[in-house]
């Protein structure tokens, strides 16, 4: 009591606590007026002089310049903003830097290119007539963005495109009678030999923007110049997975034979895969290829034993080009580059491409066409996503519910191959027609698996992500998410899966509290940016986007919309594997001389 009545008679000697950063201001101010008492003789002896108050000719010095501005706030304070979007251009400057798309070679000699390849192909004269404000209307009207110099402009049917009639035919055959938005804009920028980034939703037709042109530069070659043992390809599709790879390649082989059905030239297709012997295509090697379908591995084991070289391919693609550098194959693909011996056409397609990091691709591109159908990595608003809280215990039982949605085929989505084995096996147990496939089962059953699923003689296809890019399921009603996986990416190919070429689907998503709460963040936005439904334990969750000022946008690296590339959990891995990677060499003697 006798303190607390001490303190209230002192009450007007009480004085209030001032933070560190004025102090120290006050510290360094009270240590220039010292300084300028014992330098007051000089000032006294030059009092007719100017006064010169800021500058290097000043009367003082500069840290009594700097203490008088900070005092006077004429050196504002940097916001938390200003700082975090300084360190964001920071990071993404030497992931730009790091994820350059060139060879080794070019790199080191400095080759670059500075226009694109011309081929024959040109636009019909009714369309070169029309102006550029009309060309704008029409991608207006199909909600396609377009940016670089030099646009193409965008065809609305596939007859003013000028393809052959037996191609005509296979695409009224396959249903295809107008283009898609990434197709009416993506195959004249093809087709015109312009180097191109095409970003679209899963399941709007990119595979045929990029396969078709490469099939009719193919045709152009052999009626020229009829390819001979040793010789080719003329161009070249590289893909992440074996079963894209596989998909694409057939599509390549069902347009040349409608070709050569049609009295045109045959055009001879190789498939670089693992897993399969490459004997059994010896015949082709021998009369020489015009196209390649590889994956990156594969490609680069050929490559070097020389079963065939690059000396005079002119045509690249590389399908879901974002995710085939995540998947750990930048460096092969950067020695890949190393075997062209000139200048070569270049595409790049996706449906997540985060727009900021589209620089890593660009360094290699000449004079490159960004066509855009869509937010990259955005969700396709064809499916209906549906998110549901189930405990881990219970998403086995819960699963054979979740079936009773649609009728079949339904895709099932496991993040690891035991789960997908435990599932696989459940379904048999109770008597649904199933198969599977992962990662650690040979090629022939992955075949198997993809095959008998698609001809529908089974009902449900259980799967790792290895079937979640780019691989067509036309007819799929229902994907369930059994797991929700560490990158939101994945979810948007995962989902993509079904809602394709225009139809509708359902997506079923098992969440509960094993799933990090960033990638809970991430799809929490992604729903509300695809008008969905969220669920109340989604909606409740604490949205730290006005952490800094409220910024929006998302991720620049990842494309995920509930974080920011400062918290970015795959930045953050990929560092983590770096380092590991590095260590590991350490420890192996990697860095000794």
């Amino acid at each position: 009591m006798s303190d607390l009545h001490g303190l209230e008679e002192n009450d007007d000697d009480y004085v209030p606590y001032v933070p560190v950063k004025q102090r120290r201001l006050e510290k360094l101010h009270k240590y220039a007026t010292q300084r300028r008492a014992t330098d007051s003789q000089n000032e006294d002896d030059n009092e007719d002089e100017d006064v010169i108050v800021a500058g290097p000719r000043a009367n003082i010095s500069l840290l009594d310049q700097t203490v008088q501005q900070k005092l006077s706030n004429l050196i504002p304070e940097k916001t938390e903003e200003e700082k975090h979007l300084e360190e964001e251009k920071r990071i993404e400057e030497a992931q730009a830097r790091h994820k350059a798309l060139v060879s080794v070679q070019d790199a080191a000699m400095g080759t670059q290119y500075t226009e694109p390849i011309q081929t024959s192909w040109e636009p019909p004269h009714f369309i070169r007539n029309m102006t550029e404000e009309e060309h704008q209307a029409v991608r207006d009207k199909y909600h396609i963005l377009v940016e670089g110099l030099d646009p193409v402009p965008p065809i609305k049917h596939f007859k003013d495109m000028k393809f052959p009639e037996p191609i005509l035919h296979y695409l009224k055959e396959k249903k295809i009678d107008n283009p898609t938005p990434i197709q009416l804009q993506g195959l004249p920028v093809a087709l015109k030999g312009r180097d191109m980034i095409g970003i679209a939703f899963t399941g709007s037709g990119k595979t045929l923007t990029f396969s078709l042109p490469l099939v009719l530069f193919a045709l152009e070659a052999e009626t020229r110049l009829p390819l001979i043992q040793g010789e080719g390809p003329v161009g070249m599709i590289i893909c992440p997975s074996r079963e894209l790879a596989r998909q694409t390649f057939d599509g390549l082989i069902s347009m040349s034979k409608a070709l050569s059905d049609g009295g045109y030239p045959e055009l001879r297709s190789l498939l670089c895969i693992g897993g399969i012997n490459m004997r059994d295509q010896a015949d082709v090697l021998q009369r020489g290829i015009h196209m390649v379908v590889a994956t990156p591995g594969r490609l680069m084991d050929l490559l070097n034993k020389k079963k065939f070289n690059l000396d005079n391919c002119k045509f690249l693609c590389m399908d879901e080009a974002d995710r085939m550098i995540d998947m750990g194959f930048e460096d092969d693909v950067r020695n890949i580059m190393s075997y062209f011996k000139s200048q070569r056409q270049t595409l790049l397609f996706s449906a997540t491409m985060p727009k900021k990091i589209q620089d890593f691709a660009l360094s290699a591109l000449v004079k490159p066409l960004v066509v855009n159908v869509g937010r990259a990595g955005a969700a396709n608003l064809d499916v209906i996503q549906e998110v549901e809280y189930v405990k881990q215990e219970a998403k086995m039982v819960y699963l054979l519910e979740c079936l009773q949605k649609t009728p079949p085929p339904v895709l099932v989505f496991a993040e690891n191959k035991n789960d997908v084995d435990d599932i696989h096996e459940y379904f048999l147990l109770k008597g649904v027609e199933t198969v599977a496939i992962h990662g650690g089962k040979t090629q022939e059953e992955r075949e198997y698996a993809i095959q008998s699923f698609k001809d529908y003689r089974k009902d449900v296809l259980v799967a790792t992500d290895v079937a979640s890019k780019g691989l067509d399921f036309p007819e799929i009603k229902h994907v369930i998410n059994y797991d929700m996986p560490k990158e939101i990416e994945d979810y948007v190919h995962r989902i993509g899966r079904t809602g394709r070429s225009g139809k509708t689907g359902v997506a079923t998503t098992f969440i509960n509290q094993h799933c990090s709460e960033q990638i809970r963040l991430d799809l929490k936005h992604l729903l509300r940016e695809a008008k969905q439904r969220i669920p109340p334990f989604l909606a409740a969750m604490e949205d730290p986007s006005d952490k800094y000022g409220g910024l929006a946008g998302g991720c620049s690296f990842c494309g995920g919309l509930g974080h920011r590339i400062n918290d970015c959990p795959k930045l953050e891995q990929q560092r983590r594997q770096q380092m590991n990677s590095i260590m590991s060499s350490r420890n192996a003697g990697g860095g000794a001389f």
